[in-house]
């Protein structure tokens, strides 16, 4: 038996894997799900600011997308963290997205990204950036892209 602490390491070094081909789908949900927080998180990293509303606006996009428990995407959130930083890119990310992901759930996602970054009041030009270069590695069309930005703008 693995105690708590070990296992939650363990947990935690398997998520930064890749899933290994004809992997288990409970792997291959984990690795969706990091993968996913991280380009929720790479838009809050984007911006030269932390907010605490941007922060709060990435575990709701967890909460949501995957029903986790607020501990779960707490976790989650804090994985990405890490994993963001220490990537070299995002194309490792957007690739399991793309390949386990239908349009109208990429397009859910991104609304999901613009609402993390318009949660300071505020969208800058890095982060306007991060957004665009993230829909085109998910081939998210244009005019999708423009409309789940206006959705999350709406009160």
């Amino acid at each position: 038996m693995i105690p708590a602490v070990l296992k939650t390491l363990k947990d935690l070094l398997d998520n930064l894997l890749p899933p290994a081909p004809g992997a288990d789908p409970v792997s291959q949900e984990h690795a969706l799900q990091l993968a996913t927080a991280v380009m929720l998180v790479e838009v809050m990293r984007a911006d030269a600011t932390f907010h605490a509303g941007e922060r709060e606006a990435v575990l709701a996009a967890l909460r949501a997308k995957f029903s986790l428990a607020d501990d779960e995407a707490e976790r989650l959130a804090e994985l990405a963290e890490r994993t963001a930083r220490d990537a070299s890119d995002l194309f490792a990310f957007t690739s399991r997205i793309n390949e386990r992901f239908e349009m109208p759930q990429k397009i859910a996602m991104i609304e999901h990204m613009w609402r993390v970054a318009y949660a300071d009041g505020h969208l800058s030009e890095h982060e306007r950036h991060v957004m665009w270069r993230i829909a085109d590695l998910l081939h998210v069309p244009q005019g999708a892209y423009v409309h789940a930005r206006l959705r999350a703008q709406a009160p």
